[in-house]
């Protein structure tokens, strides 16, 4: 395989090569994710940005399993307005950026595309997946209806790609892809992380301060892995897959599911720069 063979189509998204940031992980920041391109990534997804500011849950929000980490961070952003100005410093810079956004409902996600589709970024990311935030996430997500009110109002809205975030907590998944696709949406990312708990022996309670998180790492990988080829098998729009990639034969079984690109999350924390190896394990 070439260097070019690694380039990734989807639609109007061409990346150079098919392993992007995921939404959250490294995130905190801006410049944080601006950075991924650097270190190897195709492209990189924003934290999850909603009309208001939002501070998110105290702590503790992390736990460590041998399988993976569960984190209920409470989706804490600047808000639309506040994010807006941080992205004027990439203006012009043509970065691969996807942004990650968020809402109570389709006027909500309306509002955020509405301050922020001037900016210079490739495409908008849907999160109708979060599963540890009452009133956005799953709320919608899991609800064919509400999810197709909320690609068809954002695709209004904006000439830049709409990718869904879809949840792997939903039995529903197909009819929920169905309807998003049935909206226009253009890509599908599968999956968001899977809504899981953490207690800590020592005191007895639940780890994380909500009691609730979301499993990421290698965990849900046969998980996510299923779910992107059940969705291939529906559907020919471009999917990113997501869930547990740490190696390159963790994203060629993505690819080899029926996954355009895929996201990396967890890996990410503790090596910023695993893109690289990545790429060249699939180019062996």
């Amino acid at each position: 395989m070439s260097v070019a063979q690694l380039r990734a189509v989807m639609g109007k998204v061409n990346l150079p090569n098919p392993l992007l940031l995921a939404s959250g992980v490294r995130g905190a920041s801006l410049s944080e994710v601006t950075k991924a391109p650097g270190f190897g990534a195709g492209a990189a997804v924003t934290k999850s940005i909603g009309p208001e500011k939002r501070e998110g849950y105290p702590e503790p929000t992390l736990a460590s399993e041998d399988s993976g980490l569960v984190n209920a961070a409470g989706l804490p952003n600047p808000g639309a307005e506040a994010f807006s100005r941080e992205l004027e410093s990439v203006n012009g810079l043509h970065l691969p950026i996807l942004v990650s956004i968020f809402g109570g409902s389709d006027e909500e996600f309306v509002r955020v595309t509405d301050i922020l589709d001037d900016r210079d970024f490739i495409a908008f990311e849907l999160n109708l997946s979060c599963p540890h935030v009452a009133g956005v996430g799953t709320e919608i997500g899991h609800d064919p209806a509400a999810v197709a009110a909320v690609v068809r109002t954002v695709k209004s809205k904006t000439s830049k790609p709409v990718f869904a975030k879809l949840s792997p907590n939903t039995e529903n998944l197909i009819e929920v892809a169905q309807s998003a696709t049935g909206a226009g949406v253009d890509e599908l990312t599968a999956v968001n992380t899977v809504r899981a708990i953490s207690i800590d022996v020592a005191s007895g309670r639940p780890s994380l301060s909500n009691v609730y998180g979301g499993l990421s790492g290698g965990a849900i990988r046969p998980i996510a892995l299923r779910c992107v080829y059940e969705l291939r098998d529906n559907f020919d729009v471009p999917i990113l897959g997501c869930g547990g990639v740490s190696t390159w034969e963790h994203a060629v079984q993505f690819l080899l599911a029926g996954a355009n690109a895929v996201q990396l999350g967890t890996a990410a924390i503790a090596d910023p720069a695993i893109y690289n190896d990545i790429n060249l394990g699939i180019l062996s």
